[in-house]
């Protein structure tokens, strides 16, 4: 007769044995000799092995179906590095930039011109100063009031003044403001004699308010002078400076340069 094991082996948690009978062993010799607890006639055909029963986990692998992802897919290459820029040379050749005459501005020098045409053709063969002509010194505030106003002493800035990052001051002193009034009255650094009439017919060099904003491709700079006279204003440009010159109100000189750092 056959003595033999009708169920399936089983191993668990390093415990071998057979499922029809309670005997375990932790030793793999031991297991493969432990006696047959059923007897009966041998057979020469090997038994269909049991059924697997179906565990799902989730390192299983799931169909092609359900591994495709459930959004589109962008394929999005990074941008070229793009080659640096170099700045323009500051010794590039100056440009006088083209200019265009609102028909408001015409017209109020037009009406400036007619009510000062007379008492131009009376100044212009005389060298006599009037009284009330204000110094032409940077930052001086007085006025000639007669003769004696010669020999008193003027207080003003020589150099010139300055507009950068929000702050105002005269490139002779420094003194740094970011209110507009206050750096109109700041007193002068350098004391000396009182100038009614410049040689350049009478223009005097005063401050004027100027802004500036950013956009894509352009760089747009606002002059708050009134009255501007297009025949003696003008700007001259390169890719890195701007030189503005403008007179307004009839005998004001603005002038400024501007250095352009977007490369």
């Amino acid at each position: 007769g056959c003595t033999y094991h009708p169920g399936v082996p089983v191993f668990h948690d390093a415990l071998k044995g057979w499922s029809c009978c309670k005997r375990r062993t932790t030793d793999f010799s031991d297991f493969l000799g432990i006696v047959g607890c059923t007897k009966g006639p041998h057979n020469k055909e090997k038994p269909p092995e049991p059924v697997k029963p179906h565990v799902s986990s989730s390192g299983e692998k799931k169909d092609a179906d359900d591994q495709k992802p459930k959004f589109n897919e962008y394929i999005i290459s990074a941008p070229k590095p793009q080659e640096a820029i170099r700045r323009p040379s500051a010794d590039e050749p100056i440009v006088r930039l083209q200019q265009k005459v609102s028909a408001s501005l015409k017209q109020a020098l037009e009406k400036m011109n007619l009510s000062e045409n007379e008492v131009e053709k009376k100044e212009e063969d005389s060298d006599e100063i009037k009284i009330g002509t204000s110094c032409k010194n940077g930052g001086c505030t007085k006025s000639f009031d007669g003769p004696a106003s010669d020999s008193d002493v003027c207080s003003y800035h020589s150099g010139f003044p300055i507009f950068h990052e929000g702050m105002k001051y005269w490139s002779c002193c420094k003194r740094k403001t970011s209110d507009f009034n206050t750096f109109l009255s700041q007193e002068g650094c350098t004391k000396g004699t009182h100038l009614w009439r410049k040689k350049d017919a009478g223009k005097k060099v005063v401050p004027c308010r100027f802004d500036w904003h950013q956009t894509g491709a352009q760089v747009i700079i606002s002059i708050y002078a009134k009255n501007a006279i297009p025949e003696l204003s003008y700007v001259d440009a390169n890719s890195t400076t701007l030189n503005i010159h403008v007179i307004f109100e009839g005998e004001k000189e603005f002038d400024q340069k501007i250095s352009l750092w977007g490369v």
